[in-house]
């Protein structure tokens, strides 16, 4: 018997979109959704419809004023006439509504017992989407939506996001920056977009030190992700008891997708899966989302999404070694967030 998987796709993702390349595209997930239909790949996945995040839910994160200004912009004849890179169309509010809706139905579905862990397979992503202004592809911030869902619909106080998207996720660092209730830890690539997620970025009032950023230097591969991941992830779990477990899980570190530097292989994304369905085992219950941000090499994409499904599906929980690094080890040795977590 396989653990329940709740995934939400929905072909509606594919209505944000339009006729020029870009790399935030539905091609992204068209091939993955194919995959999906097969039933070799369905075992254990419990497929939940997605709904629209209300207003309400939206503000929780986004100010009154960007929310305005995605309502205007959507109508313009340019695409880009709000962001160079991150395109509104009419549909475009319905799909990121439906998009953040998706997450939350999840962890309704994950609070309730329904399923035992979940991915949310949707477009466009959320990441870099600030309080205040969207950008890099991302309109709404499905995952800050979504933490904030959580503390007001069911009272919880320590919720863990981590991020592995290739990216800085900014936007999710700025909502909760100056919160304790929220601890926010992004591994990405040194000076890449959105060009910020330094280590000295740790918080500020009450929330300082609840902000951990790893930025790694291009040809990092398995091995140093691994032993960063696994020592950050298994010092923070036991240190800050997180009751739920948020995952912005971008898939563009794959060495295959040209848009970052660093090596990682399809197999590691079950590394991590494995590791993280562990951490979340041993402190709140198995409560594991993951919300999907990049990646842009759909072969590529599909099978690192299928990779982890695969892993969030087995029943066991299999304790994962840490291999050793030199270079990550020297990375951590100096991170200034040692004074606020021992590891």
């Amino acid at each position: 018997m396989s653990n329940r998987v709740g995934i939400v796709r929905d072909k509606r993702f594919f209505d944000h979109r339009i006729s020029s390349p870009s790399p935030e595209c539905p091609e992204r997930l068209r091939h993955l959704y194919l995959s999906l239909d097969n039933p070799a790949q369905d075992q254990g996945l419990v497929r939940l419809p997605p709904r629209e995040a209300s207003s309400e839910q939206v503000a929780s994160i986004h100010s009154p004023f960007y929310l305005d200004q995605l309502r205007h912009h959507s109508l313009e004849k340019n695409p880009f006439s709000y962001d160079r890179d991150t395109y509104l169309m009419e549909e475009s509010l319905y799909t990121a509504h439906l998009a953040a809706g998706g997450c939350l139905s999840l962890a309704d579905a994950l609070l309730a017992d329904e399923i035992d862990n979940g991915f949310a397979l949707i477009r466009p992503p959320g990441h870099h989407a600030e309080p205040g202004r969207g950008m890099g592809f991302c309109i709404l911030n499905n995952a800050a939506i979504t933490a904030a869902y959580l503390q007001k619909q069911y009272g919880l106080s320590r919720i863990l996001l981590f991020d592995f998207d290739i990216h800085h996720g900014n936007g999710s660092q700025e909502a909760f920056y100056t919160s304790d209730q929220v601890l926010v830890f992004s591994i990405h690539q040194h000076n890449l977009f959105p060009f910020q997620g330094d280590s000295g970025e740790l918080g500020k009032e009450q929330g300082q030190g609840y902000t951990i950023n790893v930025p790694v230097f291009p040809q990092f591969g398995d091995q140093e992700y691994t032993n960063i991941c696994g020592r950050l992830l298994g010092a923070l779990v036991e240190q800050y008891l997180p009751q739920f477990i948020l995952v912005s899980a971008g898939f563009d570190g794959h060495a295959d997708d040209s848009i970052s530097d660093t090596l990682l292989t399809t197999s590691w994304f079950a590394t991590i899966s494995h590791m993280l369905k562990s951490y979340a085992s041993s402190c709140c219950d198995g409560r594991l989302l993951y919300i999907l941000e990049g990646g842009y090499n759909p072969k590529a994409l599909e099978e690192s999404v299928l990779t982890c499904l695969a892993a969030l599906a087995d029943e066991k929980v299999r304790p994962l070694g840490i291999p050793q690094a030199e270079r990550a080890d020297r990375l951590l040795a100096q991170h200034p967030a040692r004074n606020f977590w021992s590891w």
